[in-house]
């Protein structure tokens, strides 16, 4: 699951642009954004609060196991959602062998 301070119909056609087969939920409060400590301090493209990316592992009691989290700007994250395929990074690749 990915949740995305951008609107439900944004993160629709991300779903389908990108080929995602995982649900992406709406954050446009940016209430989980701030409970896992996401938001950045460089506004997005429209001047609106942005989060950054991070992966967690959430065991069924609710605590954070994991976490990674990536120093992305804003307008790194859009140029990459505006890119016409899903690019894996090397390590991504290389672990799959």
């Amino acid at each position: 699951m990915a949740i995305c301070a951008d609107t439900p119909e944004e993160n629709s056609n991300l779903r389908q642009k990108a080929g995602l087969t995982f649900p992406v939920l709406s954050d446009r409060d940016l209430d989980a954004i701030h409970h896992y400590d996401l938001a950045l301090a460089e506004r997005g493209e429209d001047g609106h609060e942005a989060g950054g990316p991070g992966e967690f592992l959430i065991d069924s009691g609710g605590t954070i196991r994991w976490r990674k989290l990536t120093e992305l700007h804003p307008s790194d994250i859009q140029q990459a959602a505006k890119g016409s395929a899903v690019r894996e990074t090397k390590a991504h690749a290389d672990a799959r062998g």
